[in-house]
């Protein structure tokens, strides 16, 4: 009896311990896949996807000099945006990524709408919005809507480099910043080669998160557009990015 008894317990325990050494690897599975690469902003389906960051200011010659104090890296001119009443200059912060600096254009007339990205009323430059890159615009606009966002309509852009290089462009316009800048617009570059491609290195962005007094709604809006970009409770709304530069990380608002 003894021996019966002895040779049952031998049997269930060859049988339990793969179970066991199963149980123990699917949860170490579990939980590297929970925790790896979780850093709040450095989600990487994110980052390869934003085209480019907006830096809004009333002056473009001073908001030039802020992000080289800020950056140590001189911003590139880009150039004039016809009939907008703007001009822009750029710093590159990755293959297909890159901080757009813009504000009024002196050598064009005030256009008779208001400029793009609230520039009239700006007090002082400060990250206004952000773009992503995507293929098909149309069915970008139609998805936002069905979730109730409103990206606005597709509308067709262009601005010659200063090297004479003309870069056309098409983008998904709104009269007012999508949650307050928050929800990008999107952006389509075609066959125009992508305006980071030539500036010269020095700077990368490593994360982008935001701030907002309605964070849950913009975070759904956001998830809505397959965007996971982390948005905190603020008192105001903030894009906050993380630029490596020269001189270590540098928080850009």
């Amino acid at each position: 009896m003894n021996e019966l008894l002895e040779e049952q317990l031998r049997y269930r325990s060859t049988q339990s311990a793969p179970r066991i050494w199963a149980g123990l690897v699917g949860l170490a599975v579990f939980f590297l896949l929970s925790f790896s690469d979780r850093t709040p902003g450095k989600e990487p389906s994110l980052l390869p996807r934003i085209d480019h960051l907006v830096y809004a200011t009333p002056n473009l010659a001073s908001g030039v000099e802020q992000i080289e104090r800020l950056l140590g890296v001189r911003a590139v001119p880009g150039g004039q945006h016809p009939g907008g009443g703007t001009r822009n200059a750029l710093i590159r912060l990755g293959d297909e990524t890159y901080l757009e600096i813009i504000g009024p254009d002196t050598d064009q007339p005030k256009p008779l709408q208001p400029r793009r990205f609230g520039i009239d009323d700006l007090k002082a430059p400060r990250l206004v919005t952000w773009a992503v890159k995507v293929a098909d615009l149309e069915a970008i606009i139609e998805n936002a809507k069905r979730h109730g966002v409103d990206l606005g309509q597709v509308q067709s852009g262009s601005r010659r480099r200063p090297d004479g290089v003309l870069l056309s462009w098409r983008l998904t316009v709104s009269p007012l910043l999508t949650a307050d800048g928050i929800v990008p617009f999107f952006i389509d570059w075609g066959q125009t080669p992508h305006p980071a491609a030539p500036l010269p290195k020095g700077c990368v962005l490593v994360a982008l998160r935001a701030e907002h007094s309605d964070a849950n709604r913009i975070q759904a809006e956001l998830s809505a557009l397959g965007l996971n970009l982390r948005v905190d409770p603020g008192s105001a709304p903030a894009l906050i990015a993380t630029i490596r530069t020269p001189h270590g990380d540098v928080e850009l608002r």
